[in-house]
């Protein structure tokens, strides 16, 4: 067993710990706590004891969105102040690279994961198009919710469309820390009786969870409300538009809702545009919403509404996006662009949603999220500049993968 003591243990489901210890045996969590009333730091029962210093142990982070295989796309697509202009940018940069197993492109997924692991990452909600990440992630020591993303908005036969991508995911090898699973891309660019099959498909399994780009730009809201503006000269371009296809009006998250897709196992991506309502129907539903809020700007959908989502009690979790929209895979750069959006949310919360509130809605908060007996000791301790500090908040301050080390290392 081996005894780790440090200024500071954050266990996320309580308080912070000063001078706390948290032990360990067989890459699982034993005990955690703080020093006896007389100050002793020794114990009787034999553990290697370690000492972190100047330090705060806390839980792997939880990445709960990104686009691993658009890694290869890192400083190509500029920003832009429309969405729809941004993802026309990055359709045109795919198609320069059809092949999703080029050595580039497979080489951009291998580095990104090792960066995630560099900035104090232990899970990832990865979507995919073509599973491509599923087998590096699954050789790698991050655990993953990989998501089989359906992008179709006109479908002959929608259950054709799930059922296939339900093959290629059954047909994946078995993997002790990654499950994949179906995602839906947003409701501009998929079918309403696709949504419907890929909810049914997931609902065969009671604890996969699912994922949908939700209420991201301005130019989604005017879609579904009107059935016009970008998004449909966009899908005309392409040849992917159904003329039988009748706007459903209200919001997206109305859609969503009335067509059942609402959960508690569904992680809605982004939010940037949603109202009081809306928020009100995910936090009722249960539903997470996973905010990116660097990408958001990056891509032109605009700035999510931090402080809203907190008041609203919406479960509330952290992603990076790609590297096509983000500079980095650091979520603790994401905790300090929430810090910066909404500085009255406590900073306990904001740690909250980057580790238990993740672990949660990807499935893995049995072994992850929190610091407590029987969990996964996939632990990180980040240096501090002192331990006289108020260590959430400077957690949620910037922290650099030089100052993060894994306690299995």
């Amino acid at each position: 067993m081996i005894r780790y003591h440090a200024a500071w243990v954050l266990p996320i489901a309580e308080p912070a710990i000063r001078d706390g210890w948290v032990a360990v045996e067989r890459d699982r969590i034993v005990a955690y706590g703080s020093p006896n009333p007389a100050g002793r730091r020794g114990f009787a029962d034999g553990a290697h004891e370690i000492d972190l210093g100047d330090a705060v142990v806390l839980p792997g982070l939880c990445n709960a969105h990104t686009h691993l295989e658009l890694s290869y796309l890192r400083d190509e697509v500029p920003p832009s102040s429309q969405f729809v202009s941004w993802i026309r940018a990055v359709m045109a940069a795919r198609r320069q690279r059809p092949d999703p197993e080029a050595p580039e492109i497979l080489e951009a997924i291998d580095r990104a994961i090792d960066e995630s692991i560099a900035c104090g990452t232990a899970i990832v909600g990865d979507i995919t198009n073509t599973l491509v990440t599923f087998g590096p992630l699954a050789h790698s020591a991050l655990a993953a919710s990989v998501f089989y993303e359906v992008i179709r908005f006109n479908a002959a036969d929608p259950d054709a469309v799930v059922d296939e991508a339900r093959r290629r995911i059954d047909a994946l090898p078995p993997a002790d820390h990654v499950h994949a699973t179906l995602a839906a891309h947003a409701p501009y660019s998929v079918a309403p009786l696709v949504l419907r099959a890929i909810r049914q498909a997931v609902d065969r399994d009671p604890f996969a969870p699912c994922s949908i780009h939700l209420s991201e730009s301005a130019e989604e809201i005017e879609f579904i409300r009107t059935g016009g503006g970008p998004w449909r000269a966009l899908l005309e371009e392409v040849g992917a538009w159904n003329p039988a296809w009748v706007p459903p009006g209200g919001s997206p998250v109305d859609f969503l809702d009335e067509s059942g897709f609402l959960g508690p196992r569904l992680l809605a991506v982004h939010g940037v545009q949603m109202t009081a309502d809306d928020l009100q129907r995910l936090a009722d539903h249960g539903t997470t919403l996973v905010t990116c809020p660097r990408s958001n700007g990056h891509t032109g959908a605009g700035a999510p509404p931090i402080q809203e989502f907190y008041d609203a009690g919406v479960r509330v979790a952290i992603g990076t996006d790609s590297l096509a929209s983000a500079p980095d895979l650091n979520v603790f750069a994401e905790l300090a662009t929430m810090r910066a959006l909404a500085p009255r949310v406590p900073a306990a919360s904001l740690l909250e949603s980057a580790t238990r509130e993740g672990a949660r809605a990807l499935g893995f908060d049995a072994d992850y999220g929190t610091i407590e007996p029987g969990k996964a000791a996939r632990l990180i301790a980040v240096a501090l500049p002192s331990p006289n500090i108020d260590v959430e908040e400077y957690l949620v301050s910037g922290i650099e993968p030089p100052q993060i080390r894994w306690l299995d290392e």
